[in-house]
């Protein structure tokens, strides 16, 4: 739950800086976070889940 709260955090300063830098519209900017609020309710959900965990996974295991 951390890591989704987080992600959905970074995601949304992102959009946020690219709309005020003129990088993106405010029309793609909704129909993105649409397509995101409707790609979470399909059954694709659980696989991208898992792939996300993995990679935040394999982040953390990195050691320097």
């Amino acid at each position: 739950m951390a890591i989704s709260l987080s992600v959905v955090l970074l995601l949304a300063i992102i959009l946020v800086v690219m709309m005020r830098g003129g990088s993106i519209k405010a029309g793609p900017a909704i129909v993105a976070i649409l397509f995101g609020f409707f790609l979470a309710s399909t059954g694709m959900a659980p696989s991208i889940n898992r792939f996300l965990d993995s990679i935040a996974d394999t982040i953390n295991s990195i050691s320097f």
